[in-house]
């Protein structure tokens, strides 16, 4: 088909669903029809490939489509290699995690716990706000998008307690930069209000750039670790995103 009657067709069925389909089902189809991906390099589990659009909004080059790591986990994959002595022979608590990440780490360190609420096989039930372990008892914590979901001030307070002194915890969460306060709201108390108010439906807040002033308070130093070029369009990030590591001792 030449390119003017490619792009016609195009043109004509964009309109066709416009009027049919519904709004979201509609820009993931233009994002489909108009995103030409070039490979990306999964560090999760060294694929080179085109990784697939995911999210709603969208979110172009998300997901590696052999591992089913997103921009985050990549973004943390590539922190832990450019810094292996945070793991081996190192005593890791790592919450939530993903099965290509529980792999890597669990197979360097010394001993690996996995921690939820809703444990998987092989993982251990941890409530991030009352944790059983004793005080100083991991060199590593992993917490990843957990603290958008429960009271982080406790939730830091048991982070700091259960990391040793020299210890590391790394952080990610969604935050709104621009925002100079994270935003809370206690009359959000449904689903569908916490989704229009914090972007999902069990989430209870939107952080904002006093964060750090929260992480600080709750004993930890604090660096970040920036998704920038070129290693964005090399690995499939998010730009701009942070990686929080925090410092077990001031």
């Amino acid at each position: 088909m030449a390119p003017k009657v490619k792009r016609i067709a195009g043109g004509a069925l964009r309109i066709v669903l416009s009027r049919t389909l519904p709004a979201e089902i509609d820009r993931a189809t233009w994002l489909f029809t108009r995103h030409r991906p070039s490979p990306k390099h999964c560090p999760c589990c060294g694929t080179t490939t085109k990784f697939r659009i995911f999210g709603l909004p969208p979110r172009l080059d998300a997901e590696c489509p052999k591992c089913h790591s997103m921009e985050r986990h990549r973004l943390q994959r590539l922190y832990l290699d450019e810094n292996p002595s945070l793991i081996e022979g190192k005593d890791v608590l790592h919450f939530a995690p993903e099965s290509f990440a529980r792999l890597y780490i669990s197979e360097r360190a010394l001993s690996y716990i996995g921690g939820d609420l809703n444990p998987a096989p092989g993982d251990v039930f941890v409530n991030i706000e009352a944790m059983h372990f004793p005080d100083d008892s991991f060199d590593l914590v992993i917490c990843n998008h957990v603290l958008e979901h429960v009271d982080d001030k406790k939730a830091l307070a048991e982070l700091r307690r259960v990391l040793r002194p020299s210890g590391t915890l790394l952080l990610m969460f969604p935050i709104i930069e621009g925002w100079a306060t994270t935003y809370e709201n206690p009359d959000v108390l449904t689903p569908q209000a916490r989704l229009a108010h914090f972007g999902q439906e069990d989430h209870v807040r939107y952080f904002g750039a006093d964060v750090r002033d929260r992480i600080r308070t709750a004993g930890f130093r604090l660096a970040e670790f920036t998704a920038e070029e070129p290693l964005v369009c090399k690995f499939g990030l998010l730009r701009g995103e942070k990686l929080f590591v925090c410092g077990g001792a001031l």
